[in-house]
């Protein structure tokens, strides 16, 4: 073969050799990666992975996924200024906020505008009974501190600006047509309480009052029978704050509908509140709260109690405690009544003793219990019916001892019990207390209102099945309103 016909042959060959080579790297390159070839390969990385990166990834695929969803279907509604990336950038952090918060959406209350008797009017009258002038303006009246004050943080809060309210499980509408509840803003505990000296049930007497609760209480009731959406609901959808055991005592029986917001059960019956419909609410506390650490050292009172030692019906076991009690070592048992002086006392014994004794008063609840609670003292409670707020987030049994009445009256038993407990479970119940300790203030940012707010949330479901459950019975049988049996009330014609 000629020499030039080699080379060319060979050339050939190397040409044919370089195209062949080229047509197959061109064969094996490999394709640009896809968004799903990508998420095919995360999903196949995350079999290696150990748990918490599976969670980690897991969570930030879901993220794109729901950004990318959103970027798709739901573009920004301002073409001009938005891009793809601050539309996805947006879209995530929406899945991110909505994932931190639960995607729990927060149910819409409506807030009453009550005729001016029935909120401010309460106020001044209260004010006018011990001797006040006329106030010129509303913003010149001042809610008066007492143990019974729900009804007016509830109110503030509702009227507060949304941006003040952080963290509430509830926001306020003003279309009552796009509410889930109804909140009355009646102030019926201190209604209660406008004429001094005046008891609940008391009647009318020779010599009536300026301001009769009573009166105020069924004006109230037949000013609600006439709004559209009481009628709607048959009250069912209603909130209503009766924190003190004696409030709206004249208009229950046509009120027990609502969800009621109480401090126990003591004076109610069955078919008018319960667990199952109702909300045990603190009462505010009274004294002030304990700003120090846990200690034990700086506690040097085993056992104190202030307040009335005469009550009626349960907190007659107040007497009885004193008798036992008054002359044991280490321990402070004295009468004292509602003033600021024994306020004072009260804060300093509390601040300075391991245990504080919390038994019933006329009814199974007392604010002392709650003073307790923010002074870091161990309640010691001996009250056999009571019913204590949000058990379903606090567990009682390591923030307090709970004493049955009939050994807590028993010579020296008490104190026994109390001096066995060693300093560091003493130190154990404090670091509970304080934990638990903002569910008991009133004015904390995330505190009693927010608790509130969650515990009436919790009832939605249950008044949305009742009002629904009524619809469609046409004739209503007397038995409970609160549900507590298992009785069918309605039956159908």
């Amino acid at each position: 073969m000629p020499f030039h016909s080699k080379i060319m042959d060979e050339g050939g060959a190397a040409s044919a050799l370089a195209s062949s080579s080229s047509a197959a790297k061109a064969k094996t390159r490999k394709p640009k990666p896809t968004l799903i070839s990508r998420i095919h390969a995360l999903f196949h990385a995350m079999n290696r992975k150990p748990l918490l990166k599976k969670t980690l990834i897991t969570f930030s695929l879901f993220c794109l996924l729901y950004a990318l969803f959103n970027a798709l279907i739901n573009p920004s509604l301002d073409a001009d200024t938005a891009t793809p990336t601050t539309t996805v950038h947006s879209a995530i952090l929406a899945a991110a906020g909505a994932g931190a918060r639960g995607a729990v959406p927060r149910v819409r209350v409506y807030l009453y505008d009550l005729p001016h008797r029935f909120t401010y009017g309460v106020i001044q009258q209260h004010s006018l009974a011990r001797g006040a002038r006329p106030p010129h303006t509303v913003s010149m009246l001042k809610y008066p501190g007492h143990q019974h004050m729900a009804e007016w943080y509830l109110f503030s809060d509702l009227i507060r600006p949304e941006s003040e309210r952080s963290g509430s499980p509830i926001v306020r509408v003003t279309d009552p047509e796009e509410a889930d509840l109804f909140f009355v803003p009646f102030f019926s505990s201190l209604s209660l309480i406008v004429n001094p000296n005046r008891p609940a049930g008391s009647g009318l007497g020779a010599e009536k009052p300026a301001y009769v609760d009573e009166e105020t209480q069924e004006a109230l009731v037949e000013w609600l029978e006439m709004q559209e959406y009481w009628k709607r609901s048959n009250g069912r959808d209603h909130v209503i704050v009766a924190s003190d055991p004696n409030a709206m005592y004249r208009v229950l029986d046509r009120v027990r509908n609502c969800v009621l917001l109480v401090a126990d059960f003591g004076r109610l019956r069955p078919d008018q509140g319960s667990l199952v419909k109702d909300v045990v609410v603190p009462y505010s506390h009274r004294i002030r709260s304990y700003d120090g650490d846990v200690s034990v050292e700086n506690r040097k009172t085993l056992l104190f109690f202030m307040g009335n030692r005469y009550r009626k019906e349960g907190g007659k076991i107040r007497d009885i405690l004193f008798q036992v009690l008054e002359k044991e070592k280490d321990v402070i048992i004295k009468h004292g009544a509602q003033s600021r002086e024994s306020r004072r006392a009260a804060s300093q014994g509390m601040h300075t003793s391991k245990f504080c004794l919390h038994p019933a008063g006329d009814t199974p609840s007392a604010c002392r219990l709650f003073d307790a609670i923010v002074s870091l003292c161990i309640p010691v409670i001996v009250s056999d019916d009571i019913e204590l707020p949000f058990e379903d987030t606090i567990d009682y049994r390591k923030t307090a001892i709970f004493v049955d009445t009939e050994s807590a009256i028993k010579p020296g038993y008490l104190v026994s019990k109390l001096r066995a407990v060693t300093p560091n479970t003493i130190l154990e119940y404090q670091k509970e207390l304080k934990e638990v300790k903002r569910y008991f203030e009133y004015e904390e940012p995330d505190g009693t209102v927010n608790e509130i707010w969650r515990q009436v949330s919790k009832k939605l479901p249950l008044i949305k099945l009742m009002i629904n459950r009524e619809k469609r019975y046409l004739k209503r049988e007397a038995g409970c309103s609160c549900i507590c049996t298992n009785q069918t009330t309605f039956r159908t014609l």
